[in-house]
């Protein structure tokens, strides 16, 4: 029954504080206000948690309980309304501010003028935007806003994800969410519309937040990577905050166009018709008739139709349930996947994509396996930080991912210890190399049913193998030899080594291709490995230039060895020549002066005679010149006069 004030009465309070809602409507309103406040500062804490969580089933299934107690405090808040209006009527709330709790410099009104402006601008809002108003507001903002963190985190392409001890962990931390929820749900439940007329509604309301956590709690404890029914499980955790926030917003424009009485007791607009689902045992169809009846006062037991579908719902419903039994047993497998079939636990065949026809569950089942999917994998392990998305165009400088320098460090890179020979000592280098393979399981039936039983974690098992292949591979190998090798021969050397071991594990893997990425040392290294090779190149090239010095040196030895020995062998040959020509000359002047006597005496004087006034500077003198003109000759030009004995 509602109550209006009158203010023409004074005893209206008297009597209103007698009434059970009205005498404990400060404790609940302090109550709401507790709850108020602990929810807002949960569903805050999951928002932030689902924004830095990494998992994107996680981050959805946070995202989803923090929208739910988002609108459990706007459910509380609406409660609270109401109990605060109670409060006052009842005239248990004071709805001043004491004056002693004021700092003593704000006690005087006159020296704040302040406090006179906000006061009339408060006097202005409170003349112009009702109560009513301003509560509908505020319930549809945060209902809206629920839906926007539900519709942001929903995606239909989620999948299932291996949590391990962690997912263990936070579904305890669910239920455990849930049956604190629970404690405060039977608390509201227990209470009777005329000592709480609020506490049904809002019992229904933490329903609805408790489903959202139990439905986490499920997804989270049966969560792994092949299981698909557990992201089905958490959508449906995203749809009850989704239903309740659309029909407050429905509920919310209805209420603008009704007009409410401020004197008037309020009612509770955050009313939860899917709370009132949420029963056990679920509400009868009887008590639907009985509620149509008193509402809409529509009277469906006069109704034939639905009289018969009452007694053919049974029927229909187990046929239902029968077909859709079978049709368990009908898959469609995409083109890029396969599957093995199971009857009873026991491998069968394996059947291609398409849709495929077999027992119904549980006698069945459909292990899928991939059909011709490559994948990309490398040595390193995958690091745990996200790998932001290449958004960069041709004009843009090329991201730091793609930089084959020595001197950067690259995720995907993996060192490894190799032979060196240095100083003529054995020792050991580091050397980074980044090693992909592309893999895939092999198209035959035989590969495909190994692949599915065999082997649990496909990328560790090639990761495992190919670090012990690479180990072995280059352990014979120096940083230098490892440097100058053909990539593209050691890739496939490499390659044919994995695939030998995988194919003896049984593994059904089949390795396409193996590219040898970068090979260098480490990037810390890499300007002490440039000065080294700089330094080696610089010495290898001074010994050549040396070399090639001292050779050339040699060879100019050589060469003036051979010079001087071809003179002195020219100079002993002409010297010869010439002592052979003086002998045959004196040889064969001895035979002439034998022959001729001292005619060939006198003929040689005047020979040589002859030759040495070719030379020579000659004065005539002409025996007709006169004594008294006789000329002076100055003999100083010319040397001492030789006299020659002729023979």
């Amino acid at each position: 029954m509602e109550i209006e004030l009158d203010s023409r009465d004074p005893a209206q309070q008297v009597v209103l504080s007698t009434l059970p809602r009205f005498n404990g409507a400060e404790t609940q309103r302090r109550r709401l206000s507790n709850l108020m406040l602990t929810s807002a500062v949960m569903s805050a804490v999951l928002l932030f948690a689902a924004i830095k969580s990494e998992i994107p089933l996680l981050s959805s299934l946070l995202s989803f309980n923090s929208a739910a107690l988002l609108l459990l405090c706007a459910g509380l808040q609406s409660g609270y309304w109401a109990a605060r209006w109670r409060a006052r009527a009842a005239g248990l709330m004071v709805s001043r501010i004491p004056v002693w709790l004021l700092p003593r410099r704000l006690r005087d009104a006159a020296a704040w003028p302040v406090l006179r402006h906000l006061k009339s601008a408060a006097r202005w809002v409170a003349a112009h935007i009702s109560a009513q108003a301003y509560e509908t507001a505020w319930l549809g903002a945060l209902a809206y806003l629920a839906l926007m963190i539900v519709i942001r985190h929903w995606d239909r392409s989620l999948s299932g994800a291996d949590l391990g001890r962690i997912g263990g962990i936070e579904g305890g931390f669910a239920l455990l969410f849930a049956f604190c929820l629970l404690v405060v749900e039977r608390d509201f439940a227990r209470y009777a519309d005329a000592e709480w007329p609020e506490a049904q509604t809002l019992s229904r309301v933490t329903r609805v937040v408790i489903a959202t956590a139990l439905l986490s709690g499920v997804t989270l404890f049966f969560s792994a990577e092949n299981i698909v029914w557990t992201t089905r499980v958490a959508l449906t955790a995203g749809v009850l905050p989704a239903a309740l926030a659309v029909e407050w917003l429905l509920r919310m424009a209805v209420s603008w166009f009704s007009r409410r009485n401020e004197l008037i007791e309020p009612r509770l607009l955050a009313k939860a018709g899917l709370g009132a689902l949420l029963t056990w045992p679920p509400p009868s169809f009887e008590s639907l008739q009985n509620n149509l009846q008193s509402r809409f006062g529509i009277d469906l037991r006069q109704n034939w139709a639905f009289a018969f579908v009452r007694r053919a719902s049974i029927p229909i419903v187990l046929v239902v349930a029968l077909v859709g039994w079978l049709l368990t047993g009908v898959t469609e497998l995409p083109p890029d996947r396969r599957a093995v079939y199971e009857v009873f636990g026991r491998p069968v065949a394996v059947v291609g994509p398409g849709l495929r026809a077999g027992l119904p569950w549980p006698f069945s089942r459909l292990r899928p396996v991939e059909n011709g999917v490559v994948h990309e994998i490398g040595t390193s392990l995958p690091s745990e930080q996200p790998i932001a998305r290449d958004t960069s165009t041709a004009d843009d400088a090329p991201p730091a991912i793609y930089n084959r320098l020595w001197d950067a460090s690259h995720q995907s890179d993996k060192a490894l210890l190799i032979a060196s020979a240095t100083n003529q000592r054995e020792s050991f280098q580091i050397v980074n190399m980044d090693v992909r393979f592309f893999y895939r399981i092999a198209l035959t039936p035989q590969a495909a049913m190994d692949a599915t039983y065999k082997i649990s974690d496909l990328p560790a098992l090639i990761r495992s193998t190919a670090s012990r292949v690479l180990v072995e591979v280059f352990a014979s190998r120096t940083l230098d030899g490892v440097l100058g090798e053909e990539r593209v021969a050691l890739g496939n050397l490499i390659g044919t080594a994995v695939q030998g071991r995988l194919d003896a594990l049984s593994s059904g893997v089949e390795i396409l291709a193996t590219v040898v990425e970068a090979i260098h040392p480490p990037a810390g290294a890499a300007d002490a490995y440039h000065s080294v090779q700089a330094a080696q190149i610089a010495s290898q090239a001074t010994v050549a230039r040396e070399r090639g010095r001292a050779a050339e040196q040699v060879n100019q030895a050589r060469q003036f060895a051979a010079q001087a020995r071809d003179m002195a062998t020219a100079d002993a040959r002409d010297t010869l020549a010439a002592a052979e020509t003086l002998r045959s000359r004196f040889d064969s002047e001895k035979l002439a002066y034998k022959d001729a006597g001292n005619a060939f005496l006198f003929e040689n004087y005047l020979s040589q005679l002859s030759q040495g006034l070719v030379a020579g500077k000659l004065v005539i003198v002409d025996h007709r010149i006169g004594d008294a003109a006789a000329p002076t000759i100055d003999l100083r030009n010319y040397g001492a006069p030789v006299f020659r004995r002729s023979p």
